[in-house]
This record gives structure tokens, sequence and C-alpha cells, in this order.
């Protein structure tokens, strides 16, 4: 039976220092981009806020400003992580292209433009639509805030587009480990748009019944 010769204890020594040093060299550069991509994924979702709050006042360039700020930093995250993918498709920067697309859909929404392709930026699929299903619920408070004020818009038409993106959002039938939860985020969209019929319905009928009590006064 031929012996099988054993490495020298000194060997292994230096097998381990280079995996060591290797690994050391990979762990090191991960966290430095995990850390450099992480404080640019808080600005962008800092940004998208502002801008959200801004289209509800009405300062859409404002709006658009900060969105621009986001864009920036989010092909800033797209170079830092050019070579290391898996940095990439952190989570946290999910949740950052999430909050940069539904401040993106809000801006197009209210401003009756274009809605932002998925392809920008490289943006996650799953990130776009859950950011997607968060615009329902900026959709339902602008509607309300032009209720209150008795804004005459196309009501229906704003109704629509939020039955139209539920839509969508329920014909995705994949486990929530690939759409990051959005089918939690879908049944919260479609509470919120039945809600909003019902505003809508009320609404109408209060204005029907005024403007019968109006007319039956001064037909008195």
């Amino acid at each position: 039976m031929e012996k099988v010769s054993q490495p020298e204890t000194g060997q292994w020594k230096t097998q381990l220092e280079k995996i060591s040093s290797i690994s050391e060299i990979y762990f090191s550069k991960i966290h430095h981009m995990r850390e450099e991509t992480l404080k640019l994924s808080r600005e962008i979702i800092r940004n998208s806020a502002l801008s959200i709050r801004a289209s509800h006042r009405s300062q859409f360039d404002q709006a658009k400003s900060h969105l621009t700020k986001s864009e920036h930093q989010l092909k800033t995250i797209i170079d830092i992580c050019n070579e290391n993918p898996e940095v990439y498709h952190s989570r946290f920067i999910q949740d950052a292209q999430k909050e940069y697309v539904e401040a993106s859909l809000t801006l197009a929404f209210l401003t009756n433009s274009s809605m932002p392709e998925l392809e920008m930026f490289s943006i996650n699929p799953a990130a776009y639509l859950n950011g997607l299903a968060e615009a329902v619920g900026e959709l339902r408070r602008y509607i309300l805030d032009q209720l209150r004020k008795k804004v005459p818009l196309p009501y229906e038409n704003l109704l629509v587009l939020m039955d139209d993106i539920y839509t969508l959002l329920a014909s995705i039938d994949y486990p929530d480990a690939i759409t990051n939860n959005l089918r939690r985020n879908t049944d919260i969209a479609r509470s919120i748009m039945e809600k909003t019929r019902g505003d809508l319905t009320a609404a109408s009928i209060n204005q029907t019944l005024s403007s019968q009590t109006f007319i039956d006064q001064h037909h008195d």
C-alpha cells in the first residue's frame, strides 16, 4: 500500500495565513462599500420623503429637485457596487429604490406626467412594485386633500388609476422572499382603494343632497 505523504505543519500555517489575508481584504472592501451605500441609501430615503411632501404642497419644481438628488445618489451606488453586485442587492438599497419610486410616481400622478421607467438606475422590479403599491396611499392623501378644499377634479379617473395599479399588483403571484412582501403591500393598497371609493361616494352623495337642498330652498 502506497504511503500518503503528509504536509508539514508550516505549510498549513502558510495556507491559513493566505486564506486569512484574502478574507480580510474581501470583507474590508465589502464593509467599506456597504457603509458608503448605506449612507447614500439614507439620503435617498430622506430626499424622496421631501419630494413627496413638496408634491402634496404643489411645489413641483422643488419636488423634482429632491428627486434629482436621489437620482445622482442612485447612480453613485451603481458605480460603487459595479464590482460587487451582492452589495447592490442588499435590502437597504432596495428600500431606498422603493422610496425613490414612490416619490417619482407621486410627482408623476399629481402632475399628469409619465411614470418613471422600470429600467431606470437598474431598479429591482420588487422595489418598483412595492413603491407603486405605496404610491396608492399618496393618491388617497391627494384625493382627500382636494375633497376638503372642494377642488373639482376628475376623481373617478384617479380611482380608476388606483384600481389599475391594484390589478397589476394582484397579478404578481410569486413568493414573498422574491417580491419583498409585495402581497402584504398589495392587500394594503386594496384596502386604501376601497376606503377612497367609499369617501368619494359619500362626497358625491353629500354634494347631491346639498344641491337639492339649495334648489328646494330657492324654489320655496
